[in-house]
């Protein structure tokens, strides 16, 4: 090539050269005085004598006020780093306009093979002079560039002759290069990095997966290792997502990035990770549950720590690849921005956790491949007009120096050509001979994924595996509606000790997860994500989702004092996909299809589960879930229990007398925990598609190669092949009791208003504004909905509407009603966010409400108490002998309740950013409602927007549901009201549920009353 101007050259045209680049090019500020001078000042105090020149920048500085002096001095003082002890830079240089950069869901395997103008080359810092290392033929692509320890050699990525992507190794002295990765036509392998042991991590497309949210259509990359002395591979990653730009970190471990989004925004369930050389230990290492950043790519330690790193932040869609230059420190925090030290250029600038897909489309500048140079001086390619980088130095005080400028194209991945210490090597403790890990938790309740949940009520944990997309396949309705991203599979449970531990063997090599479940066998709490352990390993854990600086217990558990137990197989085995049809349809042939048959559903439009070709589609709606995307923040425990469905709480309270049989109870709870699948395998969710099931063959080819794994998840272990007979329930021969009655009710609304002898409402001062009103309740008897008569023997005065949000963070500033779940994928947010401080406060306990009702009686100095359920169904009547205090269930509710209506439609969306479809199938509009009224809202509503009874309560049917003082059954209380969720049968004045005191849920809130 020929050689560039000098550097003093450029210098002096750098401004004209970056404006004329490009059309629209922003104006940059390369550095400011003050912040070379602090920098000068830094590096004065890091090297002392090493660093010589220093005060005499300082003084120089002080002269300076052109701006190509203060550019030409900025140059020399900063490029005089001693800790810039090399010559040259090791860097890739691109030309032309093909794509080389993969989108942010994509590996190498997405991005054109050839037709690329690149090379590897040095480049010398003195001077720019572009020196060629190596360029291959044929326009073949080449990056993913990583320099050995002692810097006599490299490896890349490139094409190999079969036309694979593959992992290739030069001796830069020598320039002989050999192809280090297998030569399988239909494998890829790409994005090596040397281990202190002279061994190598890469990632492979070895386990044929495709990525689930473009139809499997990009292939899915995960590491590997590969000893060069005995060839031998073996896979280290099992996860349903690409792997990307492993590095070593001081320490000795293995620093990666992860994606994943079992039942997650697949948009921003990017982590990083780290892990033993081996395998073992993998964990987070920044990022779980955030929602940003979205992406951390090229992540690499600061020299000399383990826990700050830098990175680039850049979004899902958009830009591909670059964007932000963030300096990171676990040791601050792991979760979203607070282990942010600063962004770069951005000294002294807070960073917000901005929640966006397209995050850095319009940030400025861009970045690609940071390199540390120290902990505050970075080499770094940087864009101005998002096509072609230069490569440059910058810091932490906002300076940045042009090394080499772009122009018609780019220089990226700079590596200081140079030998580097060797991080410690960390010895295997893999046991290739074993099949199983141990898996060992201190105390199940440490840690916020089961907070408030009470000690003792996790009974066992269940444990269950995924299966991946395949290649060409997948996405989020491929399992089932609403349901998985992928086949689940139950492998067991274990019985969880008194105090909480532990200790079990599962398989190794192979993705699993946890459910904590309670004495009915629900699952208190969502995993949604996996671990995944090397073969003989122990992993151990203090608790559920505790944070990594959580201590363990210091003394002795029950678990760490026996053996590893077995895995009690699910119902007795075989270990198999769940699937609804070899599961669930049995118990409703048993349970359901004389009352749930095909000619009745189309009479009457009840569910029809005689057609086995409609009967998911006829359960699942009654079923709530989290979905294909829920909320990425920690869930609320309990938030989807299965109490919270329709069809359990049916089944709870009674329905025509049916009552499953241990075994079926465990399938139904157990489907609804693995979140609705439909399908229990790949060659049933691809109905046998050919090309599906040669992805399959090699898939388990390659899995029992590179992970000893010799299974076939395809396999049907639980044939459904003869339809059970259906079973009529017992039913009690003995009559019910006779209805009471009252000759003093039904009373009429006039009667029922003047009982209230014109008492005005109470209003009570919460202070900074906030106020709640309270209306006059007046004793008389009624029947409740078991037609039972009560008596109200003294009046009391009750909130004329639920408490809201606003008046309960008078009691808790900073609370939050969280977000309601979205269907579908491509979400953008967390959901529909319920914090609009006029909306009535959910997800608070019974003993939440209590605190808050004593709260309130000490500030007033009334008592406080919620109504028991007899005070709340007499207040909600106001007299009425309805089910309804408006009227009858079929009547229009428009004006008087938020339940569910026709704006449920609003549910079924699609697209990115998803928007309600305007006329949707009813495979997407599922969500049982009265399509044929309108109340105006999709979910809360503000307390207090619909019609008062004629005692001047809102809201007592629907909005949220309301815990009153009584019990329900044992550990218990009784809710009663509804919630927007629900249809007019289930918000009647005498409809009751109950749920745990502890459990904080969805649609429940309350009110409260004050003593006469």
């Amino acid at each position: 090539m020929n050689r560039p101007p000098r550097l003093s050259v450029l210098l002096s045209v750098f401004t004209l050269t970056i404006l004329t680049a490009t059309t629209s090019a922003k104006e940059l500020n390369y550095g400011t005085k003050d912040g070379l001078r602090l920098a000068i000042q830094d590096l004065i105090d890091t090297h002392g004598a090493s660093y010589p020149q220093g005060a005499q920048y300082l003084e120089q500085l002080k002269h300076v006020s052109e701006k190509n002096d203060l550019a030409a001095l900025r140059k020399k003082a900063l490029m005089a780093n001693p800790a810039l002890d090399f010559k040259k830079l090791l860097i890739v240089e691109r030309r032309g306009g093909k794509r080389w950069l993969p989108a942010n869901w994509q590996c190498n395997s997405s991005i054109p093979q050839t037709g690329h103008q690149n090379q590897i080359a040095t480049l010398t810092l003195k001077d720019g002079f572009i020196e060629t290392v190596y360029q291959p033929e044929n326009t073949k692509f080449v990056g993913d560039l990583e320099l050995h320890y002692d810097a006599g050699k490299i490896m890349y990525s490139s094409i190999a002759e079969n036309g694979a992507w593959a992992v290739f190794e030069m001796d830069l002295q020598s320039k002989k290069t050999h192809q280090i990765t297998p030569q399988i036509a239909d494998i890829d392998c790409m994005d090596p990095c040397y281990l202190p042991d002279d061994r190598i991590v890469f990632s492979s497309t070895a386990g044929f997966q495709g990525v689930p949210c473009v139809g499997g259509r990009d292939s899915v990359a995960n590491l590997h290792l590969l000893d060069p002395q005995t060839q031998k591979i073996r896979r280290l990653c099992f996860d349903q997502e690409n792997n990307w730009c492993p590095t070593v970190l001081p320490n000795g471990k293995l620093l990666f990035l992860r994606w994943e989004y079992t039942d997650s925004s697949h948009y921003f369930s990017r982590i990083l990770m780290h892990m033993n050389p081996d395998g073992t230990n993998q964990k987070e290492f920044y990022g779980s549950n955030s929602y940003w950043p979205n992406s951390m790519f090229y992540a690499r330690p600061l020299p000399g720590s383990s826990n700050k790193f830098i990175t680039i932040v850049t979004g899902h869609h958009g830009i591909a690849r670059a964007g932000e230059l963030i300096l990171f420190d676990n040791n601050k925090g792991r979760h979203e921005a607070s282990g942010v030290l600063q962004r770069i250029p951005g000294a002294g600038k807070e960073v917000k956790p901005v929640i966006k897909d397209r995050l850095v489309n319009n940030s400025f500048p861009l970045f690609l491949h940071p390199y540390p140079i120290s902990d505050k001086h970075f080499i770094v390619s940087m864009s101005l007009n998002k096509k072609n980088y230069g490569i440059y130095l910058v810091d932490t005080f906002d300076n940045i120096v042009p090394i080499k400028v772009a122009n018609n194209h780019s220089f990226v991945e700079a590596i200081p050509l140079r030998t580097t210490q060797r991080p410690p090597v960390k010895p295997d403790v893999v046991r290739l001979d074993e099949k199983d890990a141990t898996f060992y938790i201190q105390n199940i309740y440490a840690g916020p994924g089961l907070k408030g949940v009470p000690k003792g009520t996790v009974k066992s944990l269940k444990v269950y595996k995924y299966e991946y997309a395949p290649r060409k396949k997948g996405g989020h309705y491929a399992i089932g509606m609403e349901g998985p991203w992928d086949v689940r599979t139950v492998l067991g449970t274990v019985p969880i000790n008194e105090d909480g531990s532990v200790i079990f063997k599962a398989p190794a090599n192979t993705p699993i997860a946890f459910a904590p479940l309670d004495a009915e066998g629900q699952s208190l709490q969502m995993m949604r994500s996996w671990t995944t352990a090397m073969p003989g390993e122990v992993v151990s854990c203090v608790g559920c989702h505790e944070p990594q600086s959580m201590s363990p217990v210091s003394r002795p558990t029950i678990a760490s004092q026996m053996p590893p137990q077995q895995l009690t197989p699910w119902l007795g085995g075989p270990i198999r996909g769940f699937s609804f049809h070899r599961e669930i349809q049995p118990l409703l042939d048993q349970y359901c299809a004389d009352c749930h048959t095909s000619e009745l559903a189309k009479k009457d439009g009840r569910p029809d589960f005689q057609d086995m070709s409609k009967s998911y589609s006829s359960l699942h709606p009654y079923i709530r879930r989290n979905g294909p995307e829920g909320d990425y923040h920690l869930l609320t425990p309990l938030e989807f229990h299965a109490n919270t469905s329709e069809l359990i709480q049916l089944l709870e309270i009674g329905h025509h007398h049916v009552k499953l049989d241990p075994v079926s109870q465990e399938k139904l709870i157990t489907w609804i925990d693995m979140n609705v699948p439909l399908h229990g395998s790949w060659t049933e969710a691809t109905r046998g598609n050919a090309r599906a099931k040669h992805m399959l063959s090699r898939r388990a080819e390659m899995r029992k190669l590179y992970a000893g794994l010799d299974i076939d998840p395809e396999k049907i272990n639980h044939p459904y092949t003869e339809r059970k007979t259906y079973q009529a329930p017992t039913t009690s021969t003995t009559p019910p009791p006779a209805a009471e009655t009252s000759p003093h009710w039904p009373i009429d609304s006039d009667k029922a208003k003047s009982m209230q002898h014109g008492k005005q409402p109470i209003t009570l001062d919460l202070g900074n504004g906030t106020t709640m009103k309270f209306t006059y309740i007046p004793a008389g008897e009624f029947i409740n909905g078991e037609k039972k008569k009560i008596v109200i023997k003294k009046p009391y005065w009750m909130g004329i509407t639920e408490v809201s949000l606003d008046q309960y963070r008078r009691f808790q500033p900073d609370y939050k009603n969280g977000v309601y779940d979205m269907h579908y994928k491509d979400q953008v947010d967390r959901g529909y966010y319920m914090n609009n401080p006029a909306f009535p406060v959910i997800r608070v306990t019974w003993n939440d409400c209590q605190d808050f009702c004593r709260w309130l009686g000490q500030k007033v100095n009334r008592i406080v108490k919620l109504p028991d359920e007899h005070q709340w169904e007499w207040a909600c009547r106001a007299g009425s002998a309805t089910p309804l205090n408006y009227g009858k269930l079929d009547d229009n509710f428009a004006t008087h309740a938020n339940l569910s209506d026709v704006n449920m439609k609003k549910m079924a969306v699609k697209g990115v950013n998803p928007k309600p479809i305007k006329n949707p199938p009813p495979s997407l509009d599922f969500i049982p409602k009265v399509a044929s009224v309108d109340d105006g809202v999709l979910h809360l509503s503000k307390v207090g927007n619909y019609e008062p009874n004629p005692w001047g309560l809102h809201d007592m049917h629907g909005n949220v549901a309301e815990w009153t003082s009584s019990d329900y059954s044992q550990g218990k209380k009784t809710i009663r009201g509804g919630s927007w969720r629900d249809r007019p049968h289930r918000a009647a004045s005498g409809f009751r549920l109950g749920f745990p005191t502890w459990q904080k849920v969805y649609n429940v809130g309350f009110r409260v009353i004050l003593e006469e």
